[in-house]
This record gives structure tokens, C-alpha cells and sequence, in this order.
């Protein structure tokens, strides 16, 4: 057999140990791969469609569907929302969250253009905090500030649901020199758009909707207080059951107590878990 050259002072070369040294190498990647995370269990997947619920946006329907965290959406072109800086200006504020330019879809993008809606004790009208914890106020000439640190009649607004409009309201303020009852209007011009809180006659540029967080929206907190009423534990369902359960197993017997089957379906559960112990 023909040996390969070899020169003077070098060390003879192993192709075993290269070999070894190359499936280490190999196995060593090989472990370096990420792993793949198990699935989502039943438990955090309800929890994450809850969270995601709790972050959405819907519209008050009517007043008393009004409480928490708001979004009041003017009647303009483009699509704006009242706001306030830290200043405690009140300006229009243009609002990108918009599915077709829809303002019935309309979400907040900024801090500045959330109000937190709370109704006034003793008195039928709403308060709205700004995010800097101040006040909007609307003084006798019908311009609105945001700097009130107190709740005074100027700080409280009458909302009245409109009746050619399903879905929006007038807001009443303390605006106009007189007993006229007063209106928040919007005015566009060539520099934008301009809100006024003394507008008497009631029109398309009076109307605002209003957006609010999912879950203060009273029809769907109770809904979702029912549901978390009839939800049930995983360790429970196996207390009842008797054995350990699979994960569609679980989702089985949630989705028959919301429909009310439960106990038809424990019985088949039990059914299955006989007929798998002595398969």
C-alpha cells in the first residue's frame, strides 16, 4: 500500500481522530438548534383571547353605556377626536386607527386623545379627566380647556343620544351667555379644524361618537362575568371525571357546560377513559 508524503517534523495525520472530530462537531450544532415551544394550553389560550378582549373598542350605544376610558369622535373630515396636551390645550386631533376611514371603527393612537369618562355624583352629567389628570371644561363663552383640577358645573356635560343618528350623541355644556341650552360643535375652516362648546341649534357638526373600552361596556361585562361564572377548572373537571384528562378532552367538557350537556358528556368521557384502560 502506497503511503501518502510525509515531511520531516510534521506529525502524522489520524483520519480517525478527524472523523471523531467531525461528528462532534456535527453533534454539537445539532444541539445549538432552538427549541420548539410545546403548544398553548387550553388555560392560556382563553387567557389570551380575554386579554385581547379587554384591549379592544367598541361604541356606547347609549348613555349609560358610558364609563372609563373614552374616545369622543367629532364629526369632521378627516376623521378627529377631541384631545388635550399637557398644557391643558383642547385641540382636534386627526385619529389613524380607522378600518375605511369607518369612524365607527375608530381607536385612540395617542394618550392625548383618551378621556376618562366617569358620571358626577348627584348630578346626571359626566365628568372627563385627561391623561395629565386634569379636567375638560367648557367656560361661558364656549371655549374648552383641559386645566380644571376640580370638578365644577363647567366640567360637567349632559350627553343626550340623538334621535336621526343611531350611535351618536349631543354634548351639552355650560357654553352661551344665556339660559339657552348650549351644544359641543365643530367649525372647519382653511386651519383645521376648530371646537366650540356654544353651538344652540343641533346639526350634523353637533353629533360626536363615542368609543370605549370593551370591558366597561356594561352588556359585555356582565357577558363576561357570566362566563368566567361558568368556567371550570382543569382539576376539577378530572375530580369529576376521576382520571386524567387530555387537553381536548377539557375543551370538550367546557364547551358542554356552556351548553349545557355536562354531565352527558362526563358520562362518555368515563365511557372512553374504561375502554382505553383495557384496550
Amino acid at each position: 500500500m502506497v503511503k501518502p508524503l510525509t515531511f520531516k517534523g510534521e506529525k502524522p495525520k489520524s483520519s480517525k481522530k478527524r472523523k471523531q472530530a467531525h461528528d462532534h462537531t456535527d453533534l454539537s450544532s445539532v444541539s445549538k438548534l432552538p427549541k420548539q415551544p410545546p403548544p398553548p394550553t387550553t388555560e392560556q389560550t382563553e387567557a389570551a383571547e380575554d386579554t385581547a378582549e379587554d384591549q379592544s373598542w367598541v361604541s356606547a350605544d347609549t348613555p349609560s353605556d358610558i364609563s372609563g376610558p373614552i374616545l369622543i369622535v367629532l364629526a369632521s373630515d378627516p376623521v378627529t377626536c377631541i384631545a388635550s396636551d399637557m398644557n391643558g390645550k383642547v385641540y382636534a386631533s386627526e385619529i389613524e386607527n380607522l378600518v375605511d376611514g369607518d369612524p365607527k371603527s375608530a381607536e385612540p393612537h395617542d394618550v392625548r386623545q383618551v378621556w376618562v369618562a366617569t358620571r358626577v355624583a348627584g348630578m346626571e352629567g359626566f365628568s372627563l379627566k385627561a391623561g395629565h389628570g386634569r379636567y375638560l371644561s367648557s367656560d361661558k363663552y364656549g371655549l374648552f380647556s383641559a386645566a380644571a383640577s376640580a370638578i365644577s358645573p363647567h366640567e360637567s356635560f349632559l350627553i343626550h343620544p340623538s334621535p336621526d343618528i343611531p350611535g351618536t350623541f349631543f354634548m351639552q355644556t355650560m357654553g352661551g351667555t344665556g339660559d339657552t341650552d348650549t351644544f359641543l360643535s365643530v367649525k372647519e375652516n382653511n386651519k383645521g379644524v376648530d371646537i366650540r362648546g356654544d353651538e344652540t341649534n343641533l346639526s350634523f357638526q353637533t353629533t360626536v361618537r363615542i368609543r370605549m373600552q370593551a370591558r366597561f361596556k356594561p352588556r359585555i361585562k356582565a357577558s363576561k362575568e357570566t362566563k368566567a361564572r361558568e368556567k371550570v377548572s382543569r382539576k376539577e373537571l378530572e375530580e369529576v371525571v376521576g382520571r386524567k384528562l387530555e387537553e381536548d378532552e377539557v375543551r370538550r367538557l367546557r364547551r358542554a357546560r356552556r351548553e349545557g350537556n355536562f354531565h352527558e358528556e362526563v358520562l362518555d368521557v368515563r365511557v372512553r377513559g374504561k375502554h382505553d384502560k383495557f384496550a
